[in-house]
């Protein structure tokens, strides 16, 4: 059952307005002042399966001035590439697929015939987990007169199919350990995709050929130092020959492709790691009193930035500009605390400001003072939280979501259920939903229609033609087990995986 409620009033904490000028300050809106500063890069040690190309390498020539255009807000990755081609879609995470979006749904097909599976252990605890989870997002595109899906799945396999038939058009790519991210479709047009696994792999895969090649793997493990753990959770990006990735061992990484072909017309890499820094800093481990500092959300660019979080709540903008001039290491230029686990994407909208959403776990005396739901402005070192909507108080509570933006509102669902719209100037909640929790996918908004997953195996579809008021339920239709992955949408078509084993196609 899906429950609504209309929130008048201003019920978030309104510290800085949209155009930077200052505002009512409220009671809650104390920020981290800690200057932005250089830590030091550490070095590691990587792994490589192909030889290096036999021919001048090609290589995009680098921009003059920036890695991302922040003008590409809410538009494709690629000019090269026609898809969907990494979690939200590009840099900003910002793009969420073309329409139309059906009206009459029906499943057209599922894949594959028995359900995908797989044994795991962390911790010591081993449990089968199936189907496709947070934030297992496919990656659609158009290659060679068809339109090919690529996704990695919880049975530890790399799956490559037509997504007008479901058919399997290279032999799955097996992993050691099951597959929780999405992948990343190279958006020069080189056939490559990079992925990561739990186990402890982030690998560059070739579709080439009939079959997938491995030509390059990362181990998280050869990276020093490290906390916690080390799966790879986040959809890279590349930009401009820069793989650009976080991992759950804590660190953040860099990597120089260099892209090309052999003499025999195949596509090589021969990777050089140029930068790697921890996500933590002494500052944070004193706060939190513990080591559980992984990145597991993806990276977001704008500019030359790149931004992200990690379980301990850091939030960190790096200058990327000094590597991509080939000038140095990167610059750490932003710091935020937000308090607690912030495992969601942060997007970052046109004008520069984040989005950052964070859960309520540790039950600090920073999350209570700062929300769960932030908008924030990074060029205020001293005071970015722009505005801020707390969450209700629970056990996993909070949001493990990355935001929709939706003209002047932003769509903001929380784990426990509670989807939140929020007026995206002033932090003023507009309305909510109630939808079965737990709700761990990121709303996707295409062509005015929201769709949204939810643990009972529903798809939800909302006219969100008008953000401003209450949205009517179009339709829903059930998956067969917990929806928490984020959905495709691709011309007519929506593809997404359940926790029910299977990944579905779902067409007018």
């Amino acid at each position: 059952m899906v429950v609504v409620a209309v929130v008048a009033g201003v019920v978030a904490a309104l510290l800085v307005s949209a155009d930077g000028k200052d505002g009512q300050r409220a009671a809650h809106s104390t920020t981290s002042a800690v200057p932005a500063d250089r830590p030091t890069a550490s070095t590691a040690t990587v792994t490589s399966t192909a030889a290096s190309p036999t021919t001048t390498t090609v290589v995009p020539a680098l921009p003059a001035d920036r890695l991302a255009d922040p003008r590409r807000f809410g538009t494709p990755y690629s000019d090269t590439v026609t898809g969907l081609l990494t979690f939200r879609g590009n840099p900003s995470r910002s793009y969420h697929g073309e329409g139309p979006v059906p009206r009459a749904p029906e499943i057209a097909w599922k894949f594959p015939e028995s359900a995908m599976c797989h044994d795991s252990s962390e911790f010591g605890e081993t449990r089968t987990w199936c189907g496709m989870g947070w934030t297992g997002q496919p990656a659609v595109f158009e290659r060679e007169r068809r339109t090919w899906l690529v996704f990695g799945a919880y049975d530890a396999k790399v799956h490559f199919l037509d997504a007008d038939t479901g058919e399997r058009l290279l032999p799955d790519f097996e992993t050691g350990d099951i597959i929780k991210g999405s992948v990343t479709i190279d958006p020069d047009g080189y056939p490559l995709v990079y992925t990561g696994s739990r186990d402890n792999l982030l690998r560059v895969l070739a579709i080439d050929g009939g079959e997938v090649r491995e030509l390059w793997r990362l181990d998280a493990r050869s990276i020093e130092p490290r906390m916690w753990n080390d799966d790879w959770d986040g959809s890279p990006l590349v930009l401009h020959d820069l793989l650009i990735e976080g991992g759950e061992n804590s660190q953040f990484h860099v990597v120089r492709l260099h892209r090309g072909y052999n003499e025999a017309g195949r596509v090589t890499v021969a990777p050089e790691l140029v930068f790697n820094t921890p996500g933590w800093d002494e500052e944070l481990l004193g706060a939190i009193g513990d080591n559980q500092v992984s990145i597991e959300g993806s990276v977001a660019v704008i500019g030359d930035t790149v931004y992200f979080a990690n379980s301990g709540g850091l939030v960190q903008g790096w200058d990327l500009g000094p590597i991509r001039r080939g000038e140095g290491p990167a610059v750490r230029t932003f710091r935020f605390w937000t308090g607690d686990d912030t495992d969601a994407s942060i997007v970052v909208d046109r004008a520069g400001f984040l989005y950052v959403g964070s859960e309520y776990e540790r039950g600090t005396d920073r999350s209570n003072e700062v929300g769960q739901l932030l908008k924030l402005d990074p060029r205020r070192a001293s005071s970015p939280l722009v505005w801020s909507v707390p969450t209700p108080k629970s056990d996993k509570g909070g949001t493990w979501s990355s935001a929709a933006i939706v003209g002047d509102t932003v769509l903001w669902p929380t784990r426990p259920g509670e989807v939140y719209a929020i007026a995206r100037d002033t932090g003023v909640v507009r309305w909510t939903i109630d939808l079965p929790g737990p709700v761990m996918g990121s709303p996707v908004v295409v062509d005015g229609v929201w769709l949204q997953g939810d643990c009972q195996g529903n798809l939800h579809a909302f006219d969100l033609h008008d953000p401003h008021v209450v949205p009517v339920e179009l339709w829903a239709v059930n998956l067969g087990g917990c929806v928490e992955a984020t959905p495709a949408v691709w011309e007519g078509r929506i593809y997404v995986g359940s926790r029910g084993g299977f990944l579905y196609a779902i067409g007018a």
